[in-house]
């Protein structure tokens, strides 16, 4: 019952951002700048690479800007933040509703974490925003690859220890821990930290199946970025045909991968999850480190 209410409530946020984005178009329809066949062309394989990406856990944020920059679309740096935003708004929603619906989570786990997450985003944002960013991506740097090499080395194929697990839900402490650290990380995506490689670390150490990861990390974005779109397109800082190209392009994305998601195996997927993890932590840590490097140079 829990399930098929979230399930629906996915689905009425995917059909009113579509609705709201198209309406958007059709009320400014002289105003969508580039509308060249390249920036077209370009939107599109964007959205589908980094959605693609991003139904592995990669994230596509920071690979769409970083295309943006190499692919030389047409778009402000104005425009930027509501375009990632919006863009992605409807890939996620259809990645929690595919995750939500094929992969197995028991309920009540589901829903504490997917909301912890979201009131994490909301009442930490003061916070959050007071804090030095430089530091909060040392230590979720470090603290990924801790992680990242503990899921190493207690990888079946290795056969050095046993961690991990297959259970479907949390109970007790556990449970406590998940709605906590998921709070937290849910906090941390205002100062810019991706939710999905921490989200998959803390699903492993707390003895879950790796992926009941997918539906929790997506269904946590999924619970916030409908509202922050609205906003964006309320206030008109975002590029609107780059936005909905991205999205159609990200949605066929997303269907593509899930098929290779579904007839992965687990412990290969982990080694996926690890890497990911891996690529998060280095380039958190890095970002850090050139920050003080910055500092200290004045």
């Amino acid at each position: 019952m829990i399930v098929t209410i979230l399930l629906w409530i996915f689905r009425i946020c995917i059909a009113g951002t579509g609705i709201l984005m198209v309406a958007d178009i059709a009320k400014h329809k002289e105003n969508l700048g580039n509308t060249s066949g390249a920036q077209v062309g370009k939107s599109i394989f964007i959205g589908f690479i980094t959605n693609f990406g991003d139904t592995l856990g990669i994230g596509s944020f920071g690979p769409i800007v970083a295309l943006f920059k190499l692919l030389k679309v047409d778009i402000s740096d104005k425009e930027i933040p509501g375009t990632l935003n919006v863009s992605c708004a409807i890939p996620v929603l259809v990645e929690a509703l595919i995750f939500t619906s094929a992969v197995e989570v028991e309920p009540i786990t589901l829903v504490a974490l997917l909301f912890a997450a979201a009131l994490g985003s909301y009442i930490g944002a003061g916070i959050i925003s007071k804090m030095d960013e430089m530091k909060i991506q040392i230590v979720m740097g470090v603290c990924l690859f801790v992680a990242a090499i503990i899921m190493l080395v207690t990888h079946p194929a290795l056969g050095l220890f046993e961690a991990g697990g297959t259970a479907k839900g949390l109970t007790g402490i556990k449970l406590i821990i998940g709605i906590v650290v998921n709070f937290i990380l849910g906090a941390l995506m205002t100062a810019g930290v991706g939710l999905y490689a921490p989200c998959m670390a803390l699903i492993f150490l707390l003895g879950m199946d790796v992926k009941a990861a997918f539906p929790i990390m997506m269904g946590s974005c999924a619970v916030l970025m409908p509202t922050c779109s609205v906003k964006f397109i309320k206030e008109q800082t975002y590029n609107k045909l780059v936005s909905i190209l991205i999205a159609i392009g990200g949605v066929v994305g997303v269907f593509i991968a899930y098929k290779f998601f579904s007839s992965v195996d687990v412990n290969k997927l982990k080694f996926v999850i690890i890497a990911v993890i891996l690529y998060t932590a280095y380039t958190m840590f890095s970002k850090g480190m050139k920050t003080k490097k910055a500092r200290a140079m004045q």
